[in-house]
């Protein structure tokens, strides 16, 4: 009885600190690359967890190849507030797996996201995320300004602060 009740001890522990997101006080930072047309660069998003299904956080992207004449650097550069919404344990999916809906505020546009991450350990894993613009704020953005206005694809690494 004392092995089985040291077992499930630790076991409980083991699934608790494998979650991907686990609520409220829940910090994660995200560094990847910036995958789009006519241009790569990198990407950084921290993510604090404000309830049991939603975090805040801030983006920033730098694209540092960029197809073409010489960008200036206020074109290669966005910043943006993110709302997220954590549904995994929403729709009863495995632990360690996060996928998160959202909408950002930046610099360029207002726009969505879906998003996944996998922890593969408490404090390591890997995420994907597909962003969008849902309104550009120059309403027809042209040249440069169409760098930070398109659909952009995130791939990296994702940590558990």
């Amino acid at each position: 009885m004392k092995h089985l009740l040291t077992f499930l001890a630790f076991s409980s522990l083991t699934l608790t600190y494998g979650q991907a997101y686990s609520g409220k006080g829940d910090q994660k930072f995200q560094l990847g690359a910036n995958l789009q047309d006519h241009a790569s660069g990198i990407v950084t998003t921290y993510d604090h967890g404000l309830g049991e299904n939603i975090s805040l956080g801030i983006g920033a992207t730098y694209l540092l190849s960029v197809d073409g004449d010489a960008s200036e650097f206020e074109d290669e550069f966005d910043l943006r507030a993110r709302f997220n919404a954590n549904i995994a344990n929403v729709i009863g999916i495995e632990e360690k797996l996060d996928i998160y809906p959202g909408l950002n505020l930046g610099l360029r546009n207002f726009g969505g996201h879906l998003g996944a991450r996998y922890f593969f350990t408490k404090g390591f894993g890997l995420f994907s995320e597909f962003s969008f613009p849902i309104k550009s704020y120059d309403g027809n953005p042209e040249g440069y300004q169409k760098l930070n206005n398109q659909a952009v694809f995130y791939v990296g690494a994702s940590f558990n602060l």
